[in-house]
């Protein structure tokens, strides 16, 4: 079939738990979370990106995307920005052509990758290269939208994306081999002012040997005199290159990194991602994926043993401030003795289904964060401000309409790490009054086209006759 004929199916039931509980949270759920929120707002209001909690243990993707100065344009319109404007486009093309690019952080070169479909959409129509996601498909008609979804599931998308990363692939070997090559490189060493000619594996070496400061194998390195110049930089304003602590003068700096073995840069941050080789090798793979990669080939053929599997405990965030708890019960009893908000005893009052409860917690999530009250919908200038009239009005409580957030969009997290989602009733026994309550989720059937070729042809048929 055709990119068109494909449709999102969003409800299912243990979809949506694992969507909600943060086992899937890719591109779709990203885009899904532009659109749903698109839907409904007034321009203004639009959550165009997906929210996410601090997480110091989850530092986002590396990015690798171009950042030169060729701009980027508008794949319908001659609208186009500068390349460090990427996000401005993207909403462009969201808001006037109603287009989603899946996983653009993982396009090797934006510019040549827009320039290409802008070409092949004057050739064809559209709905030849996308899928077609159509929003408030229950509803009535004159609501309804539809938004074009690109990504690699077409495979002209994809075959593009890869001769673009090997393309940059190719280049950046390029660019190593002649750093590797060149002998007029010049520096001072950072820790000890010793001026260093002739190739750049000599001043690395020396770090290592000589300050016990090794940022890896010189051959592993691309845009040397880059990274050098960033971790002069740290050291300049007094930064430890590990813990980026700051300090009061390069004494105590120096004195801090050598007894906290500071001597090093820290991995998780991907800043310096674009420096090392590894990171350009697979089409939006870090190293460290690659590296568990080659991890799991080496344990092929030993026997599975998960006795030294440690979870990591989920975090959960109060709804009204930033306490936080990886104890879900404490998280509740914190919400309901400090900000007086029950969430079980609204579960019991309204019946909510599990659908409902996501939907609940998703609305208030917004509504905090876009400055406005969920109980009487007025605007404030700012969350805080938002807090203490929900306070002082006494509307902890209050909640609007079941139709002013029993809707659709609410599917989706605010937050796409919110792990109060994690803590909801997963149990089935309200799911027989889902209709009753006002929840209307279709799920769909597996094939059972030919039942009666089914009861005609069944194994068990033949047992019964033979008894």
């Amino acid at each position: 079939s055709s990119p068109s004929q494909h449709t999102l199916l969003l409800k299912p039931r243990k979809w949506l738990l694992l969507f909600n509980r943060g086992t899937y949270f890719g591109p779709t759920s990203v885009i899904c979370s532009r659109l749903f929120s698109h839907i409904n707002a007034n321009t203004k209001d639009s959550i165009l990106e997906p929210l996410c909690f601090p997480d110091d243990s989850a530092p986002s993707a590396p990015s690798h995307s171009s950042a030169g100065s060729e701009p980027l344009p508008c794949v319908f319109c001659p609208e186009s920005v500068p390349s460090l404007d990427k996000d401005v486009l993207l909403k462009h093309m969201l808001m006037q052509h109603k287009l989603v690019i899946a996983d653009v952080r993982l396009i090797a070169d934006l510019p040549k990758y827009l320039s290409y479909w802008k070409g092949r959409f004057l050739e064809q129509p559209i709905t030849e290269f996308c899928s077609v996601i159509r929003t408030n498909s229950t509803g009535p008609v004159e609501k309804q939208e539809e938004y074009f979804l690109l990504c690699d599931v077409l495979s002209e998308d994809r075959t593009l994306r890869e001769n673009l990363q090997q393309k940059r692939l190719e280049d950046v070997l390029d660019q190593q081999q002649r750093e590797r090559e060149d002998c007029s490189f010049q520096r001072l060493c950072m820790f000890c002012s010793e001026e260093f000619t002739g190739n750049r594996s000599t001043l690395l070496n020396h770090m290592a040997k000589e300050h016990a400061f090794s940022i890896g194998l010189p051959d592993n390195i691309v845009y040397c005199n880059q990274f050098l110049d960033t971790l002069q930089s740290k050291v300049d304003n007094l930064q430890c290159l590990y813990c980026e602590k700051s300090f009061r003068d390069k004494t105590t700096l120096k004195d801090h990194m050598r007894k906290k073995a500071h001597r090093r840069i820290n991995a998780s941050n991907h800043q310096y991602d674009r420096f090392y080789i590894i990171n350009y090798l697979e089409l939006g793979k870090s190293w460290e994926e690659v590296q568990s990669e080659d991890d799991r080939e080496l344990l092929e053929d030993e026997d599975d043993d998960w006795s030294d599997w440690e979870a990591h405990p989920v975090s959960a965030v109060c709804l009204f401030c930033h306490h936080q708890s990886e104890n879900m019960d404490l998280i509740h009893t914190h919400m309901k003795e400090t900000h007086g908000f029950d969430l079980h005893q609204l579960k019991a009052e309204l019946s909510l289904s599990f659908y409902q409860q996501v939907k609940l917690v998703n609305f208030i999530r917004r509504q905090i964060h876009q400055s406005r009250c969920y109980g009487c919908s007025q605007s404030f200038d700012s969350p805080a401000d938002v807090l203490l009239h929900i306070n002082a009005e006494d509307h902890v409580m209050k909640l609007p309409d079941t139709s002013a957030w029993d809707q659709p969009q609410y599917y989706f997290p605010t937050y796409e790490n919110d792990g109060l989602l994690c803590s909801l009733s997963d149990s089935e026994e309200n799911d027989g009054n889902r209709t009753a309550h006002g929840e209307d989720v279709p799920v769909l059937a597996e094939d059972v086209s030919n039942l009666r070729e089914i009861r005609q042809t069944s194994v068990l048929k033949q047992l019964l006759k033979r008894s």
